[in-house]
């Protein structure tokens, strides 16, 4: 599949880069030494540029073979990244996938997110074909699960994530 750029009106969604035009390295560097990314995000270790870049070129890769849509959010003036949002674990038939956000530590309290995950899933639904989309977040992720009642997910329950910590799932159809 190929990467979508969209409009989400107050935000732009586009690949993460590293270029000569447009360099998210930094930024992402940047986000992920925050302490809440790494206490939300354990499995992403972003300490370096060359950390960064790899991290970039796997989402380019994940674009390519379908199994996930990931966006910057970027300002649409300056492209100045402020988090990402993708639509991950999608199945060879797309007919689910899951969300996914972070927001940069100077974003946050913004509507960022709200914006960004509203986007991704009208593009799920819409562009993909889903038929639903999960979200799961840490019970004491306060925000997060904030988040998911504004987006209009329904809570399924608790579970735990793969790393045992447990967690609530949320649902979203069209």
């Amino acid at each position: 599949m190929e990467p979508v750029e969209i409009n989400a009106g107050t935000y732009y969604l586009r690949q993460l880069r590293a270029d000569d035009r447009i360099d998210d390295r930094h930024a992402l560097v940047d986000a992920f030494a925050d302490a809440a990314m790494r206490r939300y995000l354990p499995q992403h270790r972003l300490d370096t540029l060359d950390l960064a870049a790899a991290y970039i070129a796997d989402r380019s890769a994940d674009w390519l073979n379908g199994s996930h849509c990931a966006w910057a959010i970027a300002n649409p003036t300056t492209g100045q990244l402020l988090g990402e949002v993708g639509l991950k674990d999608l199945g060879a038939a797309h007919d689910y996938g899951a969300v996914a956000v972070w927001v940069h530590p100077d974003a946050r309290h913004q509507g960022v997110a709200t914006v960004a995950v509203d986007t991704a899933i009208r593009f799920g639904f819409g562009a993909l074909g889903l038929d639903r989309v999960d979200y799961e977040c840490d019970d004491d992720n306060a925000a997060s699960l904030a988040l998911a009642a504004r987006c209009g997910f329904t809570l399924v329950g608790p579970t735990t994530t793969l790393a045992g910590i447990p967690s609530q799932l949320w649902q979203r159809a069209p």
